[in-house]
C-alpha cells in the first residue's frame, strides 16, 4: 500500500486527506462518472448517453453496495460508443458482430472478475483516486471474458451458453436461409472468431485509455500482458489434451491453473492490488489465495459440467465428457480405475470420452463410474482443501477489515463452497506457514513446485487407494 494511505479506516468510505487531481485529463468526459441504466447498444443512437450525474466515482459506498451494477453502467456507455463507431463504419458489421458482442457482454455473467479487482483495491487501501481506473480495468476484464467464452464455444462446438444460443449458432440461424456456399456451415464459427477478436480489441482499448497512477501503470500493463498469454496457453493445453487423450493429472491441473485460476481470480486480484499500490507481501498473499481458489473454481466447474442441471449452468450436462476434455476429475477416475484394475470403469471411460453422440444413459454410466472410483469424492475434498489453503493465505495479508471480509465471501462464492467459520477480521491464521494440507510451503506458491500445487500432482494412490 502507498505509505500515505490510512491503514485502519473503514473500507466503506474514503480515507481522510485531500483528493488527488484526476489523472485522466485527456479522457472523454463520460469516463469521470458512472450512472444511469446500461444502454442497449443496438438501439441507442449515437450521442444518446445515459445521465452521467447519477453516480460519482467518489461515492465509494454506492459502488461498494453493487460493484457489478457500477461496472455494467460503465460498460454500457463504453459499448454504446463502440457500436456507434461500428455502425458508422458499416451497418451490417455493426448489426451482426459489434451489437452481438455488446449484448453478450452486458446481458450475462456475475462480473466476478470485476469484483475481485474492486475488492482487492479496497482491501489494499484504494480510494477515490483509484476508483475510476479499477472500474475501467473491471470493464476490460468483462470484454476479455466475452472473447474467451465466444472462442471457447466455437472450439467446443457448444450450442447453448447462458440458456441461449451461442454466438456462432445465433449467426448461423440468422443466415440459415441465405447461405449457398459449400462452406456455409462454417460461417457462424468464422463470425464468432471475429467477434471474439473484436471483444479482445475493445478490452485492450479500454485498458489503454485507463490512466492509473504513474507508479502503477507499468505494473498494470505487465499483469494484463501476462494474463492474456496465460489464457491462450491454458486454452491450448485444454484442446491439445483432448486431441492426445491426455491422462496426466499434472497437465490437467496446469491447464486449469493457466486457463482459469490465474485469469479468473489471481490476476484480477493482482490488478486491484497494483492499482492500490499494495506492497509485495500483500500482493503475494492475495495472489496465492487467488490461485488456490481459482483452481478450486475450475474443479468445481468440472463437477458442475457432469452433475449440474442445465437450468443452473445454462448449457447441457456432460459437455466435457462428450468433447473428451482431459479434466482433473476424469484423470483421477482413470488413475484410480487403473490402480484398482477396474476393467469395467476403464471400459466405460474408454468408450464414452470424446463421443459427441453420447446418450443420456451413457452419461449416467460415466457419472456412476466417477462415483464408484471415488473420483467425485476426491475432487470435492480437493476443493475443500484448496479453499481452506486460500483462506490461510488471505489471512496473512494486512488488509482493510471490510475489504478482507468481502474478499473472503467472494472467494468462497467463486469456489462454490460455503463460507467457513470466520476468524475476526484482521486476525492472522493460526495454522502456521501457508502450505498445503498443513504442510509448510513457500508463501506465494500455494505449496507448489515449479508453480504447480504439490497436493494436486500426487498420484492416484496418494488420493486414497480404497473406494
Amino acid at each position: 500500500m502507498r505509505p500515505s494511505k490510512a491503514k485502519d479506516h473503514h473500507a466503506a468510505g474514503p480515507p481522510p486527506g485531500p483528493p488527488r487531481a484526476s489523472r485522466q485529463t485527456s479522457a472523454p468526459a463520460e469516463h469521470s462518472r458512472l450512472g444511469g441504466p446500461a444502454p442497449s447498444p443496438d438501439s441507442r443512437p449515437e450521442g444518446d448517453m445515459p445521465d452521467p450525474s447519477a453516480m460519482d466515482v467518489t461515492d465509494l459506498r454506492t459502488i461498494d453496495a453493487d460493484v457489478p451494477a457500477a461496472v455494467g453502467r460503465l460498460l454500457g456507455r463504453l459499448l454504446a460508443e463502440r457500436t456507434a463507431q461500428a455502425t458508422a463504419l458499416d451497418p451490417v458489421f455493426a448489426h451482426d458482430l459489434a451489437e452481438r458482442v455488446a449484448r453478450f457482454t452486458l446481458d450475462g455473467g456475475k462480473r466476478t472478475r470485476s469484483q475481485f479487482v474492486w475488492w482487492a483495491l479496497r482491501a489494499c487501501g484504494g480510494d477515490t483516486r483509484d476508483a475510476e481506473a479499477a472500474l475501467r480495468v473491471g470493464a476490460a476484464l468483462e470484454l476479455i471474458q466475452t472473447c474467451a467464452l465466444v472462442h471457447d464455444d466455437v472450439m467446443d462446438g457448444s450450442q447453448l451458453r447462458r440458456g441461449r444460443l451461442t454466438l456462432h449458432m445465433d449467426v448461423e440461424a440468422q443466415y440459415a436461409d441465405a447461405s449457398v456456399s459449400p462452406h456455409g456451415t462454417r460461417f457462424g464459427e468464422a463470425a464468432a472468431i471475429l467477434a471474439g477478436d473484436l471483444a479482445l480489441a475493445w478490452a485492450d482499448d479500454v485498458l489503454a485509455d485507463t490512466e492509473p497512477a504513474a507508479d502503477t501503470a507499468r505494473q498494470v500493463r505487465e499483469l494484463w500482458s501476462a494474463m492474456r498469454m496465460e489464457m491462450v496457453a491454458g486454452q491450448y493445453l485444454d484442446i491439445q489434451g483432448q486431441t492426445t487423450s491426455s491422462r496426466s493429472l499434472a497437465r490437467a491441473i496446469r491447464a486449469a491453473c493457466l486457463k482459469s485460476a490465474r485469469y479468473s481470480v489471481e490476476r484480477p486480484l493482482a490488478l486491484g492490488a497494483a492499482l492500490a499500490g499494495a506492497d509485495a507481501a500483500t500482493t503475494t498473499a492475495l495472489c496465492s489465495a487467488g490461485r488456490c481458489v481459482g483452481i478450486a473454481f475450475q474443479l468445481r466447474d468440472d463437477l458442475h459440467d457432469v452433475y449440474g442441471s442445465p437450468g443452473r449452468t445454462g448449457k447441457p450436462s456432460g459437455g466435457d465428457i462428450r468433447s473428451g476434455k482431459p479434466t482433473y476429475l476424469v484423470a483421477v477416475a482413470r488413475a484410480r480405475a487403473e490402480a484398482a484394475d477396474d476393467h469395467h470403469a476403464l471400459a466405460v471411460l474408454r468408450r464414452s470420452l470424446g463421443r459427441a453422440d453420447l446418450s443420456e444413459a451413457g452419461l449416467a454410466e460415466v457419472r456412476d463410474v466417477l462415483v464408484a472410483t471415488g473420483a467425485r469424492e476426491t475432487v470435492e475434498a480437493k476443493i475443500d482443501r484448496l479453499v481452506a489453503q486460500g483462506m490461510r493465505h488471505l489471512d496473512t495479508a494486512v488488509l482493510e477489515p471490510d475489504g478482507r471480509r468481502r474478499l473472503r465471501e467472494l472467494l468462497h462464492t467463486t469456489a462454490g463452497a460455503p463460507p467457513a467459520q470466520r476468524r475476526p477480521s484482521g486476525t492472522p491464521g493460526t495454522s502456521g506457514t501457508p502450505g498445503t494440507s498443513g504442510t509448510p510451503g513457500t508463501p506465494g506458491t500455494c505449496g507448489t513446485e515449479d508453480g504447480m500445487p504439490l497436493s494436486l500432482l500426487l498420484t492416484a494412490g496418494a488420493e486414497g487407494a480404497t473406494r
